[in-house]
């Protein structure tokens, strides 16, 4: 059975400022899992009639003392610097503050608000709400991380790809209705495309490019209550991939093999750090910011977030005149197995393989993509999909074997990208029958994004023997309990990806074992 989470107070009636007298488990319970209100804005005084936060609020990066709070201003005719009054509270009512300050938010940065509490109380529940121009937040909820000595438990859910034009957030719905400690989003949160005549939702605008662009583009994902309410509900910890810029970018080259790029990426980079719980220190410098983290979650487990855009080779064997991803044989494309090339970049691999923790019985791989082979076929004539880790077989070898050689423990990739469920047995050689299983994946599907054709996935799965389920036709997330005996996996699956509010189910249960990588069907 899981939980449900009783806690995120979601009001957006202008004028009505005062929390309902009796704030029952039942009506906060129903605002949460329905996402019927908006997260937005509260008036509080009668004057002010003009939303100033309309695309929510956030919490991320959760330490042991401390977090990350988010919100932008919205609405015409901000002042250049506006003050911004937030506050952290120990109960929902706010009358045992934990902490509280100001901000200035600056229109160079978009009047976005990154407040950072310090000296909280580790593995503790908090509320927040910021004031600023005379109005009130919505009420959010977020937590600490426990004591790095501390004996935990951990809930958590990863989610990718969620464009906005293919189908509502029937998943962020539901999920703000668990409880959680955390939310792994492993990239996709925007996509730069156009929408295609007939979209369910439109875009607004065409191609993302500058940085005024993909500030709009963002504004429009977060006006969706279900999203803002997901949002209010958990700290997010959160890496990017490719569509928060440009389709199957690497390093400083876009897929068209645009001259601008730089200053592409620069501008969607910092468009990015605007909209998202991140720290001050990490706003952008011109084309570079830095995602790649570690969380250390008690004595259970170590998280790292890796980021797999900002530091890689270029794809390997791209179509003529372009860059980007392509499918090719093997037998054509020698770079495929060039040990110089890397997904990662080969300071963020020795990142990693410096970052184990040997102590802990699980580390988690917040990543991007699919990490277990997908061949389409067999021998010199299988084909590989060069954007993901198959266009970077040796690096992942690299990672995989060293796990093996140190005996890594509990090491889980969690990914996205790829619109499809996958769960998944990691081995360090997949061209070696004997090779063991060192690790295990669950590869989540999309929020929304339309995935392959099932009966793709399904004529490859012969092909691919250690891949324990392959689902493209699924839109949902996956949920996690995890203790230091076993991690526990349930797929969730919207039942009607085009309905705001479709029921959500269980679809496959899976566990993974402490000491026993590879999951098993529970």
């Amino acid at each position: 059975m899981h939980r449900t989470r009783p806690f995120v107070r979601l009001g957006h009636t202008p004028g009505h400022c005062r929390p309902p007298a009796d704030p029952s488990r039942r009506s906060v319970l129903a605002l949460a899992a329905s996402a019927i209100a908006l997260p937005g804005c509260t008036a509080i005084s009668r004057g002010a009639d003009v939303s100033r936060f309309d695309l929510g609020i956030a919490s991320g990066r959760p330490r042991a003392t401390g977090m990350v709070l988010w919100t932008r201003l919205t609405g015409p005719t901000l002042p250049e610097r506006v003050d911004v009054r937030w506050e952290l509270a120990r109960d929902e009512r706010f009358t045992d503050i934990a902490a509280r300050g100001n901000e200035v938010a600056v229109a160079a940065d978009a009047h976005s608000v990154h407040a950072e509490p310090a000296g909280l109380e580790p593995a503790h529940r908090y509320w927040y709400r910021f004031e600023a121009l005379g109005q009130r937040s919505a009420t959010g909820r977020t937590q600490t991380a426990p004591a790095p000595d501390a004996a935990v438990s951990l809930r958590f859910a990863i989610a990718s790809c969620q464009r906005y034009d293919h189908g509502q957030y029937a998943a962020w719905r539901h999920m703000a209705g668990e409880d959680l400690d955390l939310v792994l989003f492993l990239g996709d949160y925007i996509y730069e495309y156009a929408s295609p005549p007939g979209a369910l939702r439109a875009h607004v605008g065409g191609p993302v490019r500058t940085l005024e662009q993909y500030r709009a583009r963002y504004a429009q994902y977060k006006s969706d209550p279900a999203l803002q309410a997901a949002h209010a509900a958990f700290p997010w910890l959160a890496v990017w991939d490719d569509h928060e810029v440009d389709n199957d970018y690497a390093g400083l080259q876009g897929q068209a093999l645009q001259g601008d790029f730089a200053a592409q990426r620069a501008a969607a980079y910092q468009a990015y750090w605007e909209h998202m719980p991140f720290p001050k220190a990490a706003r952008p410098k011109g084309p570079d910011m830095r995602i790649v983290d570690r969380l250390d979650w008690g004595r259970l487990a170590r998280i790292h977030a890796l980021d797999d855009r900002q530091y890689r080779d270029p794809q390997a064997c791209p179509r003529p005149g372009r860059g980007g991803s392509n499918t090719v044989r093997l037998k054509d494309c020698p770079d495929l197995l060039d040990p110089r090339r890397s997904l990662l970049g080969m300071e963020q691999e020795r990142w990693l393989a410096d970052g184990w923790s040997l102590d802990r019985p699980w580390n988690l791989l917040a990543q991007q993509t699919l990490m277990a082979r997908f061949s389409w076929g067999a021998g010199d004539d299988a084909r590989y999909w060069t954007d993901g880790w198959d266009g970077y077989a040796p690096s992942r070898n690299r990672l995989l074997q060293g796990v093996r050689d140190r005996r890594v423990p509990g090491v889980v990739a969690l990914g996205g990208d790829v619109h499809a469920n996958y769960v998944a047995d990691l081995k360090a050689d997949y061209d070696d029958e004997r090779s063991p299983v060192v690790a295990s994946e669950f590869c989540g599907t999309s929020i929304s994004s339309k995935g392959l054709a099932q009966e793709r996935i399904a004529a490859a799965l012969p092909f691919n023997p250690h891949l324990h389920l392959g689902r493209g036709d699924q839109r949902g997330y996956v949920a996690f309990d995890l203790d230091a005996r076993a991690l526990q996996a349930r797929l969730m699956v919207v039942a009607q990806p085009e309905d705001a509010r479709s029921p959500v189910e269980v679809a496959a249960h899976f566990v993974v074992e402490a000491g026993k990588p590879g999951p098993r069907l529970a």
